[in-house]
Parts: C-alpha cells; sequence; structure tokens
C-alpha cells in the first residue's frame, strides 16, 4: 500500500458492506493508518456478538492473517478492546465502529458517526441517476444520509437506457484518468472495476504510441477467478434470471459469462469510443489472480518500424519505468496466478514472455467500400489496396481483490479525502 508520508485525515471513513472488497478495504486503511476513524456499516447481525465479526475480519482464506498482512509472521493479533455495546473495536490502533441495522443507505447513521466520505462496496447500488428516497436504496442515500462524497467498488449501471450520466458522477480509474474526478462538481464516483482497471493501463501505453487511428479493432478476455455471486453448488436461477450458467458449482466448471468492462472502459478512456471493441469474461474456480487476454489489430506505416514483439515489449517496458503512479508492471518471468496474488498496486502486470504478434497482408476491393465514387474507382490503375495489418496478442495478470483492485480503491479514496 502506498505511504502517507506520516499524514492522517481528520475526515471520518465509512465503508458500506464487509463482503470481499468491503473486508479488504478495512485491511488497506488500517495498514495506511490515514484514516483513525473507520465506521463500517454490515447492515445486518452477523454471527452471535462482535466478537465474530473480529473473528471473520482477522483471517482471511486467500491472503491468510490480519497481523501476519499487517507486520509478518512474528507479529501478534491485532484486533484489541472490543465493546459489544458500543459495537467498536480497535485493528492496529485504528478505532472501528461496526453498524448492524440499517441496509438502505439513507437510513445509515452517517452524519451521527460524522462520516464525511463513504466507500459503497455491496455492488448493490450502482445507479446514480436514482434519487435518495428510491424504495430500494440507491447510492444518494449516502450523501442524504450525512455523507459528503460516495465512491462505488464497480462500475455505474444506468437502469434506465435513455438516462444520461448525472453531472455530479464521474468514472475513474488512477493512473488513467484520476484527474477527471473534480471536487468542486462531483460527489458520486465509481472506481470502474478490478478488469476495467487493468484493461485500462494495458490498453493505453499501445494508444500512446501508435495513436487510436492505427487500432483498427481490439477484442480482450478475462480469465477471471470465482466471485462471491457464484455458488459452491448448483442452485435454482432467481426469478427474471437468464443467465443459467452463473447458477452453476464454480467449483467444477469453467463458466462463460459476460463483463461490461468495454463500456466502462470508454468512460475512462474516450478514445476507445472509435475502436472496434469486445470483451468477454470467462470463470474459473480459483480464488483470485485473474489474467486479460488482449488481442489488437494494428495498421502497419511505411516507415518500416514494424509493430514487433521487441516493440510492443518496449513500449510496456518504458511505461512501466516511467509510470510515476507504479500502477503499470512490466515483468519477462514466466508467471503463474498465485504468483500475482498480493501484488501491491499492481493494476496491470504484463508478462512480455508471452506478448505474439502475426503481420499479414489485407487485400481490399474499393469497388466494395460504399462512398468511393466511380471517376475515382476508374481513374485507379487497380482498384484493390494491400495495407498490413498486424494481430498483437498481450496477457496482462491483475490480482482483482487486495492487490491491484483494493489497493487502487485505497489510493482513489485517499486522493478524494485529501481535497475536501
Amino acid at each position: 500500500m502506498k505511504d502517507n508520508g506520516g499524514k492522517q485525515s481528520r475526515i471520518h471513513l465509512g465503508i458500506n458492506g464487509f463482503g470481499r472488497i468491503g473486508k479488504l478495504s478495512l485491511w488497506h486503511h488500517v495498514g495506511r493508518k490515514y484514516f483513525s476513524d473507520i465506521t463500517v456499516n454490515i447492515g445486518r447481525q452477523a454471527g452471535t456478538s462482535l466478537a465474530d465479526i473480529a473473528h471473520y475480519l482477522q483471517r482471511d482464506s486467500t491472503y491468510g492473517a490480519l497481523h501476519t498482512y499487517l507486520h509478518g509472521h512474528n507479529a501478534k493479533p491485532v484486533v484489541t478492546d472490543l465493546d459489544e455495546n458500543s459495537g467498536t473495536l480497535r485493528v492496529d490502533g485504528i478505532k472501528v465502529h461496526f453498524l448492524r441495522k440499517e441496509r438502505n443507505p439513507g437510513a445509515i447513521d452517517w452524519r451521527g458517526h460524522q462520516v464525511r466520505l463513504v466507500v459503497d462496496t455491496t455492488g448493490q447500488f450502482l445507479d446514480p441517476a436514482l434519487p435518495a428516497d428510491h424504495a430500494k436504496g440507491s447510492l444518494r442515500g449516502h450523501l442524504a444520509a450525512g455523507a459528503e462524497k460516495v465512491i462505488a467498488s464497480a462500475p455505474f449501471k444506468i437502469k434506465a437506457k435513455a438516462t444520461p450520466m448525472p453531472d455530479d458522477a464521474v468514472t475513474t480509474v488512477m493512473g488513467i484518468n484520476a484527474n477527471h474526478y473534480d471536487p468542486r462538481r462531483h460527489k458520486l464516483i465509481s472506481n470502474a472495476s478490478c478488469t476495467t482497471t487493468c484493461l485500462a493501463h494495458m490498453i493505453k501505453p499501445l494508444l500512446d504510441a501508435y495513436g487510436a487511428q492505427r487500432i483498427l479493432s481490439a477484442s480482450m478476455a478475462t480469465v477471471h477467478a470465482a466471485t462471491s455471486s457464484q455458488p459452491v453448488l448448483d442452485r435454482l436461477p432467481d426469478a427474471g434470471k437468464s443467465d443459467l450458467r452463473k447458477n452453476r458449482s464454480i467449483l467444477n466448471n469453467i463458466i462463460l459469462t459476460t463483463t461490461g468492462a468495454a463500456s466502462t472502459l470508454a468512460l475512462v478512456i474516450p478514445e476507445m469510443k472509435g475502436i472496434g471493441f469486445i470483451a468477454e469474461s470467462v470463470r474459473i474456480p480459483t480464488s483470485t489472480g485473474s489474467l486479460i487476454i488482449l488481442v489488437l489489430s494494428i495498421q502497419e506505416e511505411l516507415s518500416g518500424r514494424g509493430v514487433t514483439r521487441e516493440a510492443i515489449n518496449t513500449i510496456y517496458a518504458r511505461a512501466a519505468k516511467d509510470d510515476p503512479s507504479g500502477y503499470l508492471h512490466y515483468t519477462e518471468t514466466q508467471n503463474v496466478s498465485v504468483d500475482v496474488i498480493g501484488a501491491p498496486r499492481a493494476a496491470a502486470i504484463i508478462e512480455g514472455h508471452e506478448t505474439h504478434t502475426r503481420t499479414a497482408e489485407l487485400v481490399i476491393d474499393l469497388r466494395k467500400v460504399p462512398g468511393i465514387p466511380d471517376s475515382m474507382l476508374q481513374a485507379m490503375e487497380s482498384p484493390l489496396v494491400r495495407p498490413q495489418v498486424t494481430q498483437a496478442v498481450v496477457y496482462g495478470w491483475y490480482d482483482n481483490e487486495m492487490g491491484s483492485y483494493v489497493n487502487m480503491l485505497g489510493d482513489r479514496t485517499v486522493s478524494v479525502a485529501e481535497q475536501m
């Protein structure tokens, strides 16, 4: 996690939801020590007591023990001062207050706990256009309950298709378009998704090097670890659900699914709107550690500097070296997914060993291209043009939980707090 240089905020942080991202966000901020007071809204009773919540907090099947994460293998447990009546405890010295009553954001007592900044990790409230008093709850409910800024740990999803993005809402990826956040205007901030975060850091160096005009098409497939929305055993789909595969056992299957990375990427990198782009997702039975396979068609130029494996790897190696944030990593080591788990603040780890290119000559018959005048075609020696196009394949790893996404979500959270 990022060093704060000893700075500590007077702002109280709120975390709504205590699933994978909520819990690991608390780990991140406890270790970072930027916020001295954190309120976590669970929204329901959990276990039999606060001690059961502390039990869940201190242990993780993927990342191990909290005290080991914070201080190494010789460390001792760091959760102390449990007070059931007040719902408070201390985690490595940081006061944490747990709320176990309200699920609707508008009913959470953020104001009473002096919380000005909320990170919503539930994945349930993602429509920035819904009013604060919506019957099923909304992201704006946090604002009505006392928060001044709300960060969503997932892409926005506006349900009414004709509704534009509200002026006070913005989607950002740290290291790509973080400066699109305007503290004077934006109250709702989406931190995009783990996949969009990795993809943005993979595509941006190539856009900078070759330009959007030369990238004729792009596609990606993410080989993605399981998420908590998938069942351990097969189950009957909920009413109205059409994707029957997400209800199949994640323990036993490779599951084809969808991803919104393409549409979200266009919000983060507007140049992508002019490039034909396809994004697909495959879920696999691992706990974390995911991979993007990015395929691009790039038009060659007459300069003689071809789009080669070496050229692409050089672009990434230089971009990683020059990245002031350190979010882009480049390696020529041969990795497997477990090797990237916990990699600190690595939005994308480019595996240069597996970069591949293949150049081919296309034959385009201009007589079949709409809009070209017959007079122009008749003046040509031949209606056939033969541009060279290179197909490039790039592999990028990311820890879709702690290493990549949660750590960058933490950076976004602190950067918003610093401007409040």
